[in-house]
Protein backbone atom coordinates (compact mmCIF):
# COMPACT_ATOMS: atom_id res chain seq x y z
CA UNK A 1 0.00 0.00 0.00
CA UNK A 2 1.35 3.45 -0.90
CA UNK A 3 2.16 6.14 1.67
CA UNK A 4 -0.71 8.28 0.34
CA UNK A 5 -3.14 5.41 0.77
CA UNK A 6 -2.02 4.87 4.33
CA UNK A 7 -2.50 8.57 5.05
CA UNK A 8 -6.02 8.51 3.63
CA UNK A 9 -6.99 5.51 5.77
CA UNK A 10 -5.60 7.01 8.95
CA UNK A 11 -7.58 10.20 8.46
CA UNK A 12 -10.84 8.53 9.50
CA UNK A 13 -11.99 10.29 12.64
CA UNK A 14 -14.89 9.08 14.84
CA UNK A 15 -15.61 12.76 15.44
CA UNK A 16 -11.97 13.88 15.71
CA UNK A 17 -12.18 15.87 12.49
CA UNK A 18 -8.78 17.46 12.53
CA UNK A 19 -6.48 14.49 13.05
CA UNK A 20 -3.63 14.91 10.57
CA UNK A 21 -1.18 12.13 9.91
CA UNK A 22 2.31 13.04 8.79
CA UNK A 23 5.38 10.95 8.18
CA UNK A 24 8.39 12.64 9.72
CA UNK A 25 12.03 12.15 10.60
CA UNK A 26 12.60 12.73 14.31
CA UNK A 27 16.10 13.24 15.73
CA UNK A 28 17.15 10.72 18.36
CA UNK A 29 19.37 13.25 20.09
CA UNK A 30 21.64 16.13 19.36
CA UNK A 31 24.55 14.06 20.55
CA UNK A 32 24.34 11.30 18.01
CA UNK A 33 23.63 13.47 15.00
CA UNK A 34 21.47 10.81 13.36
CA UNK A 35 17.77 10.69 12.64
CA UNK A 36 15.25 7.93 12.90
CA UNK A 37 11.90 7.17 11.39
CA UNK A 38 8.82 7.71 13.48
CA UNK A 39 5.17 8.52 13.06
CA UNK A 40 3.70 11.71 14.47
CA UNK A 41 0.15 12.94 14.80
CA UNK A 42 -1.40 16.31 15.45
CA UNK A 43 -4.75 15.88 17.17
CA UNK A 44 -6.84 18.98 17.70
CA UNK A 45 -10.38 20.07 17.10
CA UNK A 46 -9.18 23.63 16.55
CA UNK A 47 -7.18 24.73 13.52
CA UNK A 48 -4.05 26.55 14.82
CA UNK A 49 -3.48 30.19 14.00
CA UNK A 50 -0.36 31.37 12.20
CA UNK A 51 1.04 32.65 15.51
CA UNK A 52 0.60 29.27 17.10
CA UNK A 53 2.23 27.55 14.14
CA UNK A 54 5.29 29.69 14.58
CA UNK A 55 5.47 29.12 18.32
CA UNK A 56 8.80 27.35 18.80
CA UNK A 57 8.53 24.22 20.86
CA UNK A 58 4.80 23.77 20.34
CA UNK A 59 4.08 20.13 20.96
CA UNK A 60 2.45 18.00 18.29
CA UNK A 61 0.57 16.26 21.01
CA UNK A 62 -0.25 12.97 19.44
CA UNK A 63 3.29 12.23 18.83
CA UNK A 64 2.10 10.95 22.19
CA UNK A 65 1.23 7.83 20.25
CA UNK A 66 4.80 6.99 19.50
CA UNK A 67 7.07 6.06 22.37
CA UNK A 68 10.75 5.17 22.09
CA UNK A 69 12.43 3.71 25.14
CA UNK A 70 15.30 6.15 24.97
CA UNK A 71 16.42 5.97 28.60
CA UNK A 72 19.39 8.22 29.27
CA UNK A 73 18.73 10.65 26.44
CA UNK A 74 15.14 11.18 27.57
CA UNK A 75 16.26 11.94 31.11
CA UNK A 76 18.73 14.51 29.80
CA UNK A 77 16.03 16.19 27.75
CA UNK A 78 13.58 16.28 30.66
CA UNK A 79 16.08 18.19 32.78
CA UNK A 80 16.64 20.69 29.94
CA UNK A 81 12.96 21.44 29.32
CA UNK A 82 11.77 24.95 30.21
CA UNK A 83 9.78 24.88 33.45
CA UNK A 84 6.01 24.78 33.32
CA UNK A 85 4.03 27.64 34.81
CA UNK A 86 3.78 25.60 37.98
CA UNK A 87 7.25 24.85 39.36
CA UNK A 88 8.33 21.22 39.37
CA UNK A 89 11.05 21.75 41.98
CA UNK A 90 10.43 20.24 45.43
CA UNK A 91 11.21 21.96 48.70
CA UNK A 92 14.96 22.10 49.47
CA UNK A 93 16.31 19.06 51.26
CA UNK A 94 17.81 19.53 54.69
CA UNK A 95 20.63 17.04 54.98
CA UNK A 96 23.00 14.95 52.83
CA UNK A 97 21.29 11.80 54.13
CA UNK A 98 17.96 13.09 52.85
CA UNK A 99 19.53 13.90 49.46
CA UNK A 100 20.57 10.26 49.12
CA UNK A 101 17.05 9.03 49.87
CA UNK A 102 15.22 11.17 47.32
CA UNK A 103 15.54 12.01 43.64
CA UNK A 104 16.18 15.74 43.29
CA UNK A 105 13.77 17.72 41.13
CA UNK A 106 11.06 15.08 40.77
CA UNK A 107 7.45 15.10 41.89
CA UNK A 108 5.56 11.84 42.11
CA UNK A 109 3.18 13.04 39.42
CA UNK A 110 2.14 16.03 37.34
CA UNK A 111 -1.58 15.52 37.62
CA UNK A 112 -4.40 13.07 38.22
CA UNK A 113 -7.50 13.05 36.05
CA UNK A 114 -10.74 11.11 36.20
CA UNK A 115 -12.13 10.17 32.78
CA UNK A 116 -15.86 9.38 32.68
CA UNK A 117 -18.05 8.10 29.86
CA UNK A 118 -20.74 10.65 29.11
CA UNK A 119 -23.70 10.03 26.83
CA UNK A 120 -23.76 12.30 23.78
CA UNK A 121 -26.82 13.62 21.97
CA UNK A 122 -26.36 10.83 19.43
CA UNK A 123 -26.62 8.25 22.22
CA UNK A 124 -22.97 7.12 22.18
CA UNK A 125 -20.75 7.21 25.27
CA UNK A 126 -17.76 9.50 24.87
CA UNK A 127 -14.82 9.78 27.32
CA UNK A 128 -14.56 13.15 29.04
CA UNK A 129 -12.37 14.45 31.87
CA UNK A 130 -14.58 15.12 34.89
CA UNK A 131 -11.90 15.75 37.52
CA UNK A 132 -8.37 17.12 37.40
CA UNK A 133 -5.84 17.66 40.18
CA UNK A 134 -4.11 20.01 40.37
CA UNK A 135 -5.79 22.61 38.21
CA UNK A 136 -3.23 24.73 36.41
CA UNK A 137 -3.99 28.42 36.47
CA UNK A 138 -2.10 31.33 35.00
CA UNK A 139 -0.98 29.60 31.82
CA UNK A 140 -0.51 31.59 28.65
CA UNK A 141 -2.66 30.76 25.64
CA UNK A 142 -0.43 28.27 23.84
CA UNK A 143 0.35 26.43 27.12
CA UNK A 144 -3.36 26.10 27.86
CA UNK A 145 -4.12 24.81 24.38
CA UNK A 146 -1.25 22.34 24.48
CA UNK A 147 -2.53 20.99 27.80
CA UNK A 148 -5.97 20.57 26.25
CA UNK A 149 -4.38 18.42 23.53
CA UNK A 150 -2.64 16.34 26.17
CA UNK A 151 -5.90 15.81 28.04
CA UNK A 152 -7.60 14.78 24.79
CA UNK A 153 -4.85 12.21 24.22
CA UNK A 154 -5.33 10.87 27.76
CA UNK A 155 -9.04 10.23 27.16
CA UNK A 156 -8.14 8.34 23.99
CA UNK A 157 -5.73 6.03 25.83
CA UNK A 158 -7.96 5.53 28.86
CA UNK A 159 -10.77 4.30 26.59
CA UNK A 160 -9.04 3.10 23.40
CA UNK A 161 -12.19 1.19 22.38
CA UNK A 162 -13.74 4.45 21.25
CA UNK A 163 -17.48 4.99 21.70
CA UNK A 164 -18.51 1.33 21.82
CA UNK A 165 -19.72 1.32 25.44
CA UNK A 166 -22.91 0.54 27.33
CA UNK A 167 -23.83 0.69 31.04
CA UNK A 168 -22.64 -2.34 33.04
CA UNK A 169 -23.52 -3.95 36.35
CA UNK A 170 -20.20 -5.82 36.63
CA UNK A 171 -16.75 -4.85 35.44
CA UNK A 172 -13.35 -6.29 36.32
CA UNK A 173 -11.01 -3.50 37.44
CA UNK A 174 -7.73 -3.33 35.49
CA UNK A 175 -4.56 -1.25 35.64
CA UNK A 176 -2.43 -0.45 32.61
CA UNK A 177 0.03 2.15 31.37
CA UNK A 178 0.92 4.10 28.26
CA UNK A 179 3.53 6.66 27.24
CA UNK A 180 3.12 10.22 25.99
CA UNK A 181 6.07 11.28 23.83
CA UNK A 182 6.74 14.93 22.99
CA UNK A 183 8.08 15.99 19.60
CA UNK A 184 11.51 16.52 21.20
CA UNK A 185 11.60 12.94 22.46
CA UNK A 186 10.95 13.62 26.16
CA UNK A 187 8.31 11.37 27.62
CA UNK A 188 5.74 11.10 30.34
CA UNK A 189 4.13 7.95 31.66
CA UNK A 190 0.40 7.50 31.91
CA UNK A 191 -0.85 5.10 34.59
CA UNK A 192 -4.51 4.19 34.31
CA UNK A 193 -6.99 2.22 36.39
CA UNK A 194 -10.42 1.49 34.97
CA UNK A 195 -13.23 0.41 37.26
CA UNK A 196 -16.95 0.54 37.84
CA UNK A 197 -17.76 3.55 40.04
CA UNK A 198 -19.61 3.01 43.31
CA UNK A 199 -23.38 2.98 42.88
CA UNK A 200 -26.45 0.91 42.08
CA UNK A 201 -27.73 -0.36 38.76
CA UNK A 202 -26.05 -0.38 35.37
CA UNK A 203 -23.46 2.37 34.83
CA UNK A 204 -20.48 2.93 32.55
CA UNK A 205 -16.94 2.43 33.92
CA UNK A 206 -14.62 5.33 34.65
CA UNK A 207 -10.86 5.67 34.57
CA UNK A 208 -8.32 7.25 36.90
CA UNK A 209 -5.15 8.38 35.18
CA UNK A 210 -1.92 9.69 36.69
CA UNK A 211 0.62 11.45 34.45
CA UNK A 212 4.20 11.33 35.70
CA UNK A 213 7.75 11.72 34.42
CA UNK A 214 8.62 8.68 36.53
CA UNK A 215 8.46 5.05 35.43
CA UNK A 216 7.48 2.76 38.31
CA UNK A 217 4.37 0.71 37.51
CA UNK A 218 4.18 -1.23 40.80
CA UNK A 219 4.41 1.88 42.94
CA UNK A 220 1.68 3.71 41.03
CA UNK A 221 -0.54 0.62 41.20
CA UNK A 222 -0.41 0.91 44.98
CA UNK A 223 -1.27 4.61 44.74
CA UNK A 224 -4.34 3.65 42.69
CA UNK A 225 -5.41 1.25 45.46
CA UNK A 226 -5.50 4.21 47.83
CA UNK A 227 -7.29 6.45 45.33
CA UNK A 228 -9.91 3.78 44.64
CA UNK A 229 -10.48 3.23 48.38
CA UNK A 230 -11.11 6.96 48.88
CA UNK A 231 -13.32 7.24 45.79
CA UNK A 232 -15.72 4.72 47.30
CA UNK A 233 -16.22 7.15 50.21
CA UNK A 234 -16.29 10.42 48.30
CA UNK A 235 -14.54 12.13 45.41
CA UNK A 236 -13.55 14.83 47.89
CA UNK A 237 -11.42 12.31 49.80
CA UNK A 238 -9.05 11.98 46.85
CA UNK A 239 -7.82 15.56 47.04
CA UNK A 240 -6.04 15.55 50.46
CA UNK A 241 -4.33 12.23 49.69
CA UNK A 242 -3.06 13.37 46.29
CA UNK A 243 -2.00 16.72 47.77
CA UNK A 244 0.11 14.92 50.40
CA UNK A 245 1.57 12.69 47.70
CA UNK A 246 2.40 15.64 45.47
CA UNK A 247 4.23 17.38 48.31
CA UNK A 248 6.34 14.28 49.01
CA UNK A 249 9.72 13.77 47.35
CA UNK A 250 10.11 10.76 45.08
CA UNK A 251 12.32 8.18 46.86
CA UNK A 252 15.59 6.91 45.45
CA UNK A 253 15.79 3.19 44.47
CA UNK A 254 15.44 0.93 47.50
CA UNK A 255 14.00 3.69 49.72
CA UNK A 256 10.56 4.37 51.15
CA UNK A 257 8.43 7.47 51.53
CA UNK A 258 5.58 7.59 54.07
CA UNK A 259 2.38 9.52 53.32
CA UNK A 260 -0.08 10.52 56.05
CA UNK A 261 -3.73 10.50 55.05
CA UNK A 262 -6.95 10.88 57.05
CA UNK A 263 -9.97 8.66 56.41
CA UNK A 264 -13.29 9.15 58.26
CA UNK A 265 -14.04 6.47 60.87
CA UNK A 266 -10.48 5.14 60.52
CA UNK A 267 -8.39 8.13 61.49
CA UNK A 268 -4.94 8.94 60.11
CA UNK A 269 -3.30 6.21 58.02
CA UNK A 270 0.40 5.92 57.19
CA UNK A 271 0.92 4.69 53.62
CA UNK A 272 4.40 3.40 52.77
CA UNK A 273 5.55 3.59 49.15
CA UNK A 274 8.81 1.80 48.34
CA UNK A 275 10.82 1.84 45.10
CA UNK A 276 12.52 -1.39 44.00
CA UNK A 277 16.29 -1.52 44.43
CA UNK A 278 16.82 -2.44 40.76
CA UNK A 279 15.46 0.78 39.29
CA UNK A 280 15.83 -0.35 35.65
CA UNK A 281 13.20 -3.03 36.33
CA UNK A 282 10.80 -0.98 38.45
CA UNK A 283 8.40 -0.43 35.56
CA UNK A 284 8.26 -4.16 34.84
CA UNK A 285 6.30 -7.15 36.08
CA UNK A 286 7.43 -10.28 34.21
CA UNK A 287 4.68 -12.46 35.69
CA UNK A 288 2.15 -11.65 32.95
CA UNK A 289 4.68 -12.33 30.18
CA UNK A 290 5.51 -15.79 31.51
CA UNK A 291 1.88 -16.56 32.30
CA UNK A 292 0.86 -15.86 28.70
CA UNK A 293 3.86 -17.43 26.95
CA UNK A 294 6.11 -20.44 27.46
CA UNK A 295 9.84 -19.93 27.96
CA UNK A 296 10.49 -20.98 24.37
CA UNK A 297 7.87 -18.53 23.08
CA UNK A 298 9.36 -15.69 25.14
CA UNK A 299 12.75 -16.50 23.63
CA UNK A 300 11.33 -16.32 20.11
CA UNK A 301 9.73 -12.92 20.82
CA UNK A 302 13.03 -11.73 22.30
CA UNK A 303 14.86 -12.80 19.13
CA UNK A 304 12.46 -10.83 16.92
CA UNK A 305 12.74 -7.76 19.16
CA UNK A 306 16.56 -7.90 19.11
CA UNK A 307 16.42 -7.78 15.31
CA UNK A 308 14.03 -4.80 15.54
CA UNK A 309 11.15 -6.39 13.69
CA UNK A 310 7.49 -5.43 13.58
CA UNK A 311 5.71 -7.16 16.48
CA UNK A 312 2.02 -7.02 17.43
CA UNK A 313 0.65 -8.43 20.68
CA UNK A 314 -3.02 -9.45 20.85
CA UNK A 315 -5.11 -9.67 24.05
CA UNK A 316 -8.51 -8.77 25.45
CA UNK A 317 -7.24 -7.05 28.59
CA UNK A 318 -5.46 -3.71 28.44
CA UNK A 319 -3.41 -4.61 31.50
CA UNK A 320 -2.07 -7.73 29.76
CA UNK A 321 -1.00 -5.76 26.71
CA UNK A 322 0.81 -3.01 28.61
CA UNK A 323 2.57 -5.36 31.05
CA UNK A 324 3.77 -7.75 28.36
CA UNK A 325 5.11 -5.05 26.04
CA UNK A 326 6.98 -3.28 28.84
CA UNK A 327 8.42 -6.64 29.88
CA UNK A 328 9.65 -7.41 26.35
CA UNK A 329 11.35 -4.00 26.14
CA UNK A 330 13.05 -4.67 29.50
CA UNK A 331 14.55 -7.90 28.13
CA UNK A 332 16.61 -5.78 25.73
CA UNK A 333 18.58 -4.09 28.55
CA UNK A 334 21.18 -2.52 28.30
CA UNK A 335 19.88 -1.61 24.85
CA UNK A 336 16.78 0.48 24.33
CA UNK A 337 14.00 0.08 21.77
CA UNK A 338 14.38 3.00 19.35
CA UNK A 339 11.22 2.68 17.28
CA UNK A 340 7.45 3.03 17.57
CA UNK A 341 6.21 1.62 20.87
CA UNK A 342 2.49 1.72 21.72
CA UNK A 343 1.39 -0.57 24.52
CA UNK A 344 -2.31 -0.02 23.71
CA UNK A 345 -3.31 1.12 20.22
CA UNK A 346 -6.59 3.10 20.24
CA UNK A 347 -9.10 1.78 17.72
CA UNK A 348 -9.04 5.03 15.78
CA UNK A 349 -5.30 4.52 15.12
CA UNK A 350 -5.31 0.84 14.18
CA UNK A 351 -3.91 1.63 10.73
CA UNK A 352 -0.50 2.12 12.33
CA UNK A 353 -0.02 -1.62 11.77
CA UNK A 354 0.61 -0.74 8.13
CA UNK A 355 3.69 1.31 8.98
CA UNK A 356 6.76 -0.14 7.24
CA UNK A 357 9.13 0.64 10.12
CA UNK A 358 9.82 -1.51 13.24
CA UNK A 359 7.27 -1.32 16.03
CA UNK A 360 5.95 -2.93 19.20
CA UNK A 361 2.15 -2.64 19.34
CA UNK A 362 -0.55 -3.85 21.71
CA UNK A 363 -3.90 -4.47 19.99
CA UNK A 364 -7.18 -5.65 21.51
CA UNK A 365 -8.39 -8.97 20.14
CA UNK A 366 -11.59 -7.63 18.60
CA UNK A 367 -9.37 -5.77 16.09
CA UNK A 368 -7.44 -8.91 15.14
CA UNK A 369 -8.74 -9.09 11.57
CA UNK A 370 -7.24 -5.67 10.85
CA UNK A 371 -3.82 -6.98 11.88
CA UNK A 372 -3.53 -10.46 10.41
CA UNK A 373 -3.90 -9.27 6.81
CA UNK A 374 -0.36 -7.88 7.14
CA UNK A 375 2.77 -9.85 6.31
CA UNK A 376 6.41 -9.61 7.35
CA UNK A 377 5.63 -9.23 11.04
CA UNK A 378 5.19 -11.30 14.20
CA UNK A 379 1.68 -11.43 15.68
CA UNK A 380 1.60 -12.87 19.20
CA UNK A 381 -1.69 -14.02 20.75
CA UNK A 382 -1.64 -13.63 24.54
CA UNK A 383 -5.21 -14.87 25.08
CA UNK A 384 -5.95 -17.75 27.45
CA UNK A 385 -8.21 -19.46 24.90
CA UNK A 386 -5.78 -19.17 22.00
CA UNK A 387 -5.10 -21.91 19.50
CA UNK A 388 -1.74 -20.89 18.07
CA UNK A 389 0.44 -18.37 19.88
CA UNK A 390 2.04 -17.00 16.72
CA UNK A 391 -0.70 -16.05 14.27
CA UNK A 392 1.71 -14.52 11.76
CA UNK A 393 5.48 -15.00 11.67
CA UNK A 394 8.42 -14.86 9.28
CA UNK A 395 9.49 -18.41 10.06
CA UNK A 396 13.16 -17.78 10.84
CA UNK A 397 12.73 -16.56 14.43
CA UNK A 398 14.07 -19.77 15.99
CA UNK A 399 17.35 -19.47 14.08
CA UNK A 400 18.14 -15.83 14.97
CA UNK A 401 19.96 -16.47 18.26
CA UNK A 402 23.02 -18.76 18.63
CA UNK A 403 21.73 -22.23 19.69
CA UNK A 404 24.12 -22.59 22.64
CA UNK A 405 23.10 -19.23 24.10
CA UNK A 406 19.42 -20.05 23.59
CA UNK A 407 19.90 -23.19 25.69
CA UNK A 408 21.68 -21.19 28.40
CA UNK A 409 18.78 -18.72 28.63
CA UNK A 410 16.21 -21.52 28.87
CA UNK A 411 18.26 -23.30 31.53
CA UNK A 412 18.52 -20.11 33.60
CA UNK A 413 14.77 -19.50 33.35
CA UNK A 414 14.11 -22.93 34.86
CA UNK A 415 15.61 -21.67 38.11
CA UNK A 416 12.55 -19.55 38.92
CA UNK A 417 10.09 -20.60 41.60
CA UNK A 418 6.52 -21.45 40.72
CA UNK A 419 5.14 -18.76 43.06
CA UNK A 420 7.98 -16.27 42.89
CA UNK A 421 7.46 -12.66 43.99
CA UNK A 422 7.86 -9.86 41.45
CA UNK A 423 11.36 -9.12 42.79
CA UNK A 424 12.41 -12.78 42.71
CA UNK A 425 11.13 -13.27 39.16
CA UNK A 426 12.76 -10.05 37.97
CA UNK A 427 16.09 -11.26 39.35
CA UNK A 428 15.87 -14.65 37.64
CA UNK A 429 14.80 -13.19 34.29
CA UNK A 430 17.48 -10.49 34.28
CA UNK A 431 20.13 -13.08 35.16
CA UNK A 432 18.88 -15.22 32.28
CA UNK A 433 18.90 -12.58 29.52
CA UNK A 434 21.61 -10.09 30.52
CA UNK A 435 24.47 -12.64 30.11
CA UNK A 436 23.38 -13.08 26.48
CA UNK A 437 24.53 -9.55 25.67
CA UNK A 438 27.59 -9.88 27.91
CA UNK A 439 28.76 -12.92 25.93
CA UNK A 440 27.87 -11.64 22.46
CA UNK A 441 28.89 -7.96 22.55
CA UNK A 442 30.46 -7.43 25.98
CA UNK A 443 33.92 -6.88 24.45
CA UNK A 444 32.82 -3.64 22.72
CA UNK A 445 35.01 -1.27 24.79
CA UNK A 446 38.22 -2.83 23.43
CA UNK A 447 37.30 -1.86 19.88
CA UNK A 448 36.81 1.88 20.28
CA UNK A 449 39.95 3.73 19.15
CA UNK A 450 40.85 7.41 19.64
CA UNK A 451 43.39 9.53 17.76
CA UNK A 452 44.18 11.69 20.77
CA UNK A 453 43.11 12.93 24.18
CA UNK A 454 39.70 14.58 24.12
CA UNK A 455 38.90 13.19 20.68
CA UNK A 456 35.72 11.15 20.05
CA UNK A 457 36.19 7.43 19.64
CA UNK A 458 35.71 5.37 16.50
CA UNK A 459 34.19 1.91 16.76
CA UNK A 460 36.02 -0.76 14.75
CA UNK A 461 33.00 -2.88 13.84
CA UNK A 462 34.72 -5.36 11.51
CA UNK A 463 37.51 -6.16 13.99
CA UNK A 464 34.85 -6.34 16.73
CA UNK A 465 32.81 -9.17 15.22
CA UNK A 466 35.85 -10.89 13.69
CA UNK A 467 37.21 -11.31 17.23
CA UNK A 468 34.31 -13.62 18.12
CA UNK A 469 35.39 -17.27 18.01
CA UNK A 470 31.96 -18.92 17.67
CA UNK A 471 30.74 -18.91 14.07
CA UNK A 472 27.04 -18.81 15.05
CA UNK A 473 27.61 -15.99 17.54
CA UNK A 474 29.63 -14.06 14.96
CA UNK A 475 26.81 -14.46 12.45
CA UNK A 476 24.28 -13.08 14.96
CA UNK A 477 26.47 -10.15 16.01
CA UNK A 478 27.10 -9.13 12.41
CA UNK A 479 23.34 -8.64 12.00
CA UNK A 480 22.88 -7.06 15.43
CA UNK A 481 25.45 -4.39 14.56
CA UNK A 482 23.00 -3.05 11.98
CA UNK A 483 20.23 -2.31 14.51
CA UNK A 484 19.50 1.18 15.77
CA UNK A 485 19.62 0.06 19.39
CA UNK A 486 23.24 -1.09 19.05
CA UNK A 487 24.15 1.92 16.91
CA UNK A 488 22.93 4.38 19.54
CA UNK A 489 24.66 2.42 22.31
CA UNK A 490 27.99 2.64 20.46
CA UNK A 491 27.53 6.31 19.58
CA UNK A 492 27.18 7.11 23.28
CA UNK A 493 30.33 5.12 23.97
CA UNK A 494 32.24 6.97 21.25
CA UNK A 495 31.37 10.30 22.86
CA UNK A 496 32.58 9.22 26.30
CA UNK A 497 36.13 9.90 27.39
CA UNK A 498 38.30 6.87 28.32
CA UNK A 499 38.54 8.10 31.92
CA UNK A 500 34.74 8.11 32.30
CA UNK A 501 33.72 5.47 34.83
CA UNK A 502 31.61 2.63 33.43
CA UNK A 503 28.65 2.18 35.73
CA UNK A 504 25.61 -0.02 35.82
CA UNK A 505 24.88 -3.70 36.19
CA UNK A 506 25.78 -4.44 32.55
CA UNK A 507 29.35 -3.22 32.99
CA UNK A 508 29.57 -5.06 36.30
CA UNK A 509 28.53 -8.31 34.62
CA UNK A 510 31.05 -7.75 31.81
CA UNK A 511 33.89 -7.39 34.32
CA UNK A 512 32.77 -10.53 36.17
CA UNK A 513 32.58 -12.52 32.92
CA UNK A 514 35.99 -11.35 31.70
CA UNK A 515 37.61 -12.20 35.04
CA UNK A 516 36.00 -15.64 34.95
CA UNK A 517 37.41 -16.26 31.46
CA UNK A 518 40.87 -15.22 32.61
CA UNK A 519 40.73 -17.68 35.52
CA UNK A 520 39.58 -20.49 33.23
CA UNK A 521 42.34 -19.69 30.75
CA UNK A 522 44.94 -19.68 33.53
CA UNK A 523 43.82 -23.13 34.72
CA UNK A 524 44.38 -24.59 31.25
CA UNK A 525 48.02 -23.50 31.19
Amino acid sequence: MSGDAVKRRIQKTHGLKHMKQRWSEQPQSAANGKEKDALSFDLSNVQPSEDEKSERGAIKRLSTMWSSFRGKHDKDRVMKEPPLQESLEPAPVDTPAREQRYMSGQYFFEYLVVVSLKKSKEGAYEPQITYQFPKRDGMVRFQREEEEKTLKAITLFCFPEGINWAPLTEYHSETFSFVLTEIDGSRRNGYCRRLLPHGNGARPPEAYCIISRLACFGLFSKIFDEVEKRRQISMAMIYPFMQSLREAAFPAPGNTVKIKSFIPDKGTEIISLTRPLDSWLEHVDFRTLFRCLTDEEVLLVFAAAVMERRIVFIAEELSTLSQVIHAVVALLYPFTWQHTFISIVPEILIDVVMAPTPYLLGVQKRLLEQVTDQSDLLVVDLSEDKGDTFLVQSGDEKSILPPKLQDEILQALRNRKEKATVEELNKVVSEAFLPFFVKTVGHFASYVTRKGSGQPGVFQSRAFYKAIESKTTRHFVKKFLQTQMFDLFIQELEQQQPASPQQGIFHKKIVEYQEKKKREKAKKR
